[in-house]
């Protein structure tokens, strides 16, 4: 009975934090899709210098993840470390407000960015500590799926609220915005935190014994890495689909149809990675991504271009949760939050040059070259995790 209750009241934390970053999400989301559109119609931004936006905005705030994953273990402050993080959402909205120029988006990006760096890692260790060990794969999915949920929310009011207001009303949306992220702040009165007391020690930084890390989330850690580095900001694939005659509305809708498909396929992606294991949905899902990026670079109708988010989505699904799940369960326990965080770093860092590169491949070559280098890049990660990563089976994995 007591192991039932157990389970129920983690069960209500993993849905709480769920719906913490639903909400955050919606108002995130609601300002996304606009980001790159208003950069190119109201500050003539070309696509390389949205792709160095965004790939500074999301590399500084990805070098903070392993440093609040790193503080949350550490000193066990889960909870403030993510309300303060997603604090940063409201300061976000208030500085595109304000924002005159390029350069104030980019400092906007990079404040939004940054509360992201901050939450990310002790969010996640939060929702593991929730989760019962046998289906870590399903709690991670219910959170994607609230997650991705309130980014297709926020997409879907972005959309209705463009059409409705007209192509200028880029900063009444961002004012909006500021709504569902103050629900977020306030739904956190009731997230639980587990603050078990641990063995109070000297330790050793963690960087100083990677050495004895698995070799599997090494390895993994670096497979992250490649993969990354062709897959550039999706201020791209927006680009792309008004590249081919979307307008910004339906470029907004095209993205919402991505969420909603990631949304209602994150249960179940997370319960079969549960059964199949991690590697296996993994694999499936950097081909997938092969799939959709070779898509867009030989994309020339409108129909092909929704069915491409649709695939994108369900990528999205199979993987976003596996990763996560992977691991919290393999990392050790007193480096959860850290290797969380780690993880997010490494891709952070390779997002830079990532978005950067194909911002000069768009220029340079033409709008293909960007996604035919993120499919092959994500036929290598593939190609490393099939045949040099070692899963052990899940009931080792739970020893």
């Amino acid at each position: 009975m007591e192991k039932k209750e157990v389970i129920v009241k983690g069960t209500r934390n993993i849905v709480i934090l769920g719906l913490i970053s639903c909400f955050a999400d919606i108002s995130s989301e609601m300002v996304y899709p606009l980001i790159p559109l208003y950069l190119t119609t109201v500050f003539g931004a070309t696509p390389v210098l949205v792709g160095i936006i965004e790939g500074i905005a999301e590399s500084i705030a990805s070098l903070l993840k392993v440093f609040s994953g790193y503080i949350s273990d550490r000193f066990q402050h889960k909870k403030a470390i993510a309300f303060s993080g997603y604090a940063t959402g409201l300061l976000y909205k208030i500085a595109l407000l304000f924002a005159g120029s390029w350069s104030g988006i980019l400092v906007a990006r990079v404040v939004d960015r940054f509360g992201k760096g901050i939450r990310t890692a002790p969010r996640d260790v939060m929702v593991s500590e929730s989760a019962d060990k046998k289906n870590m794969g399903k709690a991670f999915g219910i959170h994607k799926m609230l997650d991705m949920a309130g980014s297709a929310i926020g997409i879907l009011l972005a959309f209705l609220l463009m059409r409705k207001i007209g192509p200028n009303g880029y900063r009444t949306v961002f004012a909006i915005s500021m709504i569902p992220i103050l629900i977020a702040l306030f739904l956190f009165l009731f997230v639980r935190e587990n603050k078990t007391k641990r063995e109070v020690k000297e330790r050793e930084h963690f960087w100083n014994n990677l050495s004895k890390l698995d070799g599997n989330l090494k390895l993994y850690l670096m497979i992250t890495f490649v993969f990354t580095l062709g897959n550039s900001s999706n201020s791209f694939l927006l680009l792309r689909a008004t590249d081919i005659g979307f307008d910004s509305s339906h470029t907004i809708l095209l993205y919402f149809i991505y969420n909603l498909t990631a949304s209602i396929l994150a249960i179940p992606c997370g319960r079969l990675s549960d059964k199949i294991g991690r590697k296996k949905l993994l694999v499936g899902g950097y081909l997938m991504f092969s799939l959709v990026y070779f898509s867009f670079a030989v994309c020339r109708s409108k129909e092909v271009m929704i069915l491409t988010f649709i695939i994108y989505g369900i990528y999205t699904a199979m993987t976003a949760g596996a990763e996560r799940a992977f691991i919290a369960e393999i990392a050790p326990v007193q480096l959860k939050g850290t290797m969380l965080g780690l993880h997010s770093t490494l891709a952070g860092i390779a997002l830079l040059p990532a978005s950067v590169f194909a911002g000069f491949l768009w220029d340079g070559i033409g709008v293909a070259a960007p996604f035919v280098f993120g499919g092959m890049m994500s036929l290598l990660s593939a190609f490393i995790l099939m045949t040099r990563f070692q899963t052990p089976s899940i009931k080792e994995a739970l020893k």
